[in-house]
């Protein structure tokens, strides 16, 4: 294992530890969390979600995606009751102007139309995309995070991060690489 800092005198975005299974970073990710880390991040080839349960990452989206239908649907019943209630009632064979079965078509298909936006939008503000560029990109072991290794950031900014206690703690989870990740 080695232990790379790369510019000294830039400050440390966190240390990097690369892993060669998903079991190996789930260790590290329970054993951090068990000496205090509250503050990293993971990155892993795939989804595994025992990683991300552990690091208590939360998904908003399907609740955005639900309001943003039921706005959707209130939208269109506003816009056709305006139109055939207040702004040009029109009755047609004592038929109440409020008529809600000729609503149904109009307001399902804004559901529809606004969940997608809220789905679409909703991905790229909860994920903070588009973002072109992130400190660990620096690093050049970083390559593999989206082939076959699995990688752990502490952060320097958690209250419990040091850099030589922290690198230590990261050798002793037997992590394949630990480099220090500038903050540019």
């Amino acid at each position: 294992m080695k232990v790379t800092t790369p510019d000294a005198s830039l400050p440390s975005y966190g240390l990097l530890a690369e892993f060669e299974r998903r079991e190996d970073l789930l260790h590290a990710v329970r054993t951090a969390q068990e000496r205090g880390y509250r503050m990293m991040e993971a990155y892993t080839p795939h989804p595994v979600e025992e990683v991300s349960r552990q690091l208590g990452y939360r998904n908003h989206l399907p609740l955005v995606v639900l309001l943003c239908g039921i706005g959707g649907a209130l939208t269109g019943l506003a816009l056709q009751y305006y139109a055939c209630v207040v702004d040009y009632p029109v009755h047609v064979a004592g038929k109440p102007a409020a008529s809600w079965p000729s609503f149904v078509v109009v307001c399902f298909e804004l559901t529809i139309l606004f969940a997608a936006l809220g789905a679409v939008i909703g991905m790229f503000v909860l994920n903070r995309l588009p973002r072109p560029h992130h400190p660990v990109f620096n690093a050049s072991i970083f390559e593999q995070a989206s082939g076959n290794r699995f990688f752990l950031v502490l952060l320097a900014k958690d209250p419990r991060f040091d850099e030589s206690e922290s690198s230590r703690f990261l050798e002793e989870l037997e992590a394949l690489q630990v480099v220090d990740v500038p903050l540019s």
